[in-house]
């Protein structure tokens, strides 16, 4: 009797492995996690890829028995949106790669049904193999160089298309015990932020040498280039300097103990340029390219610099003095 019962233990056990009916279904589309490029500066955006990740686009599994997928099983996505990138404000769109792992090395074209069973990308991720921990499928993100655009936020929608089909265990002898089909659709979103910002070349002053103050000639024809962000407004200051006269404002120069007075002045007059209200300069106040910011072309500002002459020749010595640009949008 007692025989018998082992005997027909086991025949129930190996019934049970061989049941195709008990394998459970293992993978199902899940609510995704967003992929955020965070606030970016836009020269930044256009002149280096930036990166960014869901750590969840949509599919996720519970492990199996399996640990390595065959040439039958597959774990596809079909990645759409309709547009062709991150929309902004004022219509510009930010180009980006979608990766299926952390390089630059599966490339998922939009409309085009990718794989991730194969390439070893599934086993990486230990989709099917870790039998107590559920895992989801990552997307990478990578944007495209080269956009001039405006400040703002820019956003995407994916419509991921889930389609799964693999042995989700395996008998003692190899075979498989079930599969696990299954497929859904998964929405994820896509966002970044654009920044104002400027590249600014802004040459040195030099008045060279000269043994009185009546004999400093005036420095003209100076710029400062600007390529700002496109189509922002912005204004430009100069500060006062590190030694400016208290009353008066004139900004000075230092040698030692002593002070030669000079200052800056807008275009080719005498407005004196400073760094508050009224004394900044504006955008549309340029010399060349008036107007808003073009993003890949400069603006010029021209001024000119003096020595003031009403003042006493200081002892001989190199005079110096720093002056900060600023930009305020």
């Amino acid at each position: 009797m007692d025989r018998l019962r082992g005997e027909g233990g086991r025949w129930l056990l190996l019934m049970a492995l061989l049941l195709p009916g008990l394998a459970q279904a293992l993978c199902s589309v899940v609510s995704t996690s967003p992929a955020g490029f965070g606030t970016l500066s836009s020269i930044l955006l256009r002149t280096t890829s930036q990166s960014a990740s869901s750590t969840n686009a949509g599919l996720a599994c519970t492990g199996s028995l399996l640990t390595l997928l065959t040439s039958n099983d597959h774990f596809y996505a079909t990645i759409t949106s309709s547009q062709s990138g991150l929309l902004g404000p004022t219509g510009d769109v930010i180009g980006y790669t979608i990766y299926a792992n952390n390089s630059t090395s599966y490339p998922i074209t939009r409309g085009v049904q990718f794989d991730f069973a194969r390439n070893s990308i599934a086993d990486a991720l230990g989709l099917v193999g870790s039998p107590t921990v559920a895992k989801a499928v990552p997307l990478y993100l990578g944007s495209i160089t080269g956009s001039n655009v405006a400040a703002g936020i820019y956003s995407d929608t994916l419509s991921i298309a889930w389609s799964w089909n693999y042995c989700a265990g395996i008998g003692a002898l190899g075979a498989c015990l079930g599969r696990d089909i299954g497929s859904g659709v998964a929405s994820l979103t896509v966002n970044l932020t654009v920044a104002n910002d400027c590249v600014i070349t802004a040459p040195d002053i030099s008045f060279g040498s000269a043994p009185v103050v009546s004999a400093f000639a005036t420095v003209s024809g100076q710029t400062i280039n600007l390529a700002c962000t496109k189509g922002s407004a912005y204004t430009v200051g100069l500060s006062d300097g590190q030694q400016a006269v208290s009353v008066g404002g004139r900004r000075r120069m230092v040698s030692g103990g002593n002070y030669l007075a000079y200052d800056i002045f807008k275009s080719a007059g005498s407005t004196r340029w400073g760094s508050v209200g009224a004394a900044r300069r504006a955008s549309s106040d340029a010399e060349v390219n008036p107007g808003n910011g073009l993003g890949t072309g400069s603006q010029v500002f021209n001024y000119n610099a003096r020595i003031y002459t009403d003042q006493a020749t200081p002892p001989a010595g190199t005079y110096i003095d720093n002056v900060v640009l600023d930009v305020g949008f």
